[in-house]
């Protein structure tokens, strides 16, 4: 007996990804040209996806927001992922202001997770911290907040 697999189309394909998990514009994109799919077909099924709002970037940045702050990643590192991911700034934007962290805190919370919560004084472990909360992304004042306690 012979079978011949269906063709999957870019649409149903989008839709098959979109199910598992939550994809950014150009990340799916990316997924579909990686499948094999003609550029215009990956337009339309990007196209039908977003006019049935199965894909949001908006809904993905918050997403991926939520996902980068219980990993204790500040908003500099956020930024910088979700642009590497092709999300618009204003998007960004929109999606931090609708979700806003307190990212002192954060900080102070992912050092004292990291490293304990005791301060020290001694110039190389400072230095360790200070370096960890800055690949973690977050700013000066924010490294500042969490490692001298008042």
């Amino acid at each position: 007996m012979y079978s011949q697999t269906p063709v999957r189309t870019a649409k149903k394909a989008a839709l098959d990804l979109l199910s598992r998990c939550e994809y950014g514009r150009y990340e799916l994109q990316q997924k579909l040209l990686n499948k094999g799919f003609e550029l215009n077909d990956i337009d339309e099924a990007i196209e039908f996806c977003r006019e049935h709002h199965y894909l949001d970037d908006l809904r993905y940045a918050k997403d991926q927001i939520k996902l980068h702050v219980e990993k204790g990643h500040g908003e500099r590192r956020i930024r910088q992922n979700l642009h590497v991911k092709h999300v618009r700034s204003e998007v960004i934007d929109q999606a931090l202001a609708e979700d806003p962290q307190n990212w002192f805190e954060l900080a102070k919370l992912s050092v004292n997770k990291h490293f304990g919560e005791s301060s020290t004084s001694e110039s190389h472990e400072y230095s360790n911290q200070v370096r960890f909360l800055q690949y973690r992304g977050f700013s000066s004042e924010q490294i500042q907040y969490a490692l001298n306690p008042e």
